[in-house]
């Protein structure tokens, strides 16, 4: 089974989220990619994964060894209401 490790600023910036969330979303990840055009010595994935409570979460992770990863983002996806509610934020600028 793949280690993953997360990253304590992942907790600190999302506290709806906790470390055990992170770990189960990415061990039943329904989408995992490399992202591509990074100038970076070990590669990054992005991956998509519900956790044990049923929440989508957007994971970022680098690769730190042939079975491990180390997670330094995570957040639940916005929602539609969060994108109107941003819209409306801007217009009154």
């Amino acid at each position: 089974m793949e280690r993953v490790e997360v990253n304590p600023r992942v907790i600190r910036r999302h506290p709806e989220i906790c470390a055990a969330d992170v770990v189960h979303a990415w061990r039943n990840a329904i989408m995992v990619v490399e992202r591509l055009g990074q100038d970076t010595p070990d590669p990054i994935l992005v991956a998509v994964g519900f956790d044990s409570r049923g929440r989508l979460l957007e994971m970022v992770a680098v690769m730190t060894g042939i079975d491990s990863v180390h997670v330094f983002h995570a957040m639940t996806p916005p929602s539609k209401k969060d994108h109107e509610r941003d819209e409306k934020r801007q217009v009154r600028k």
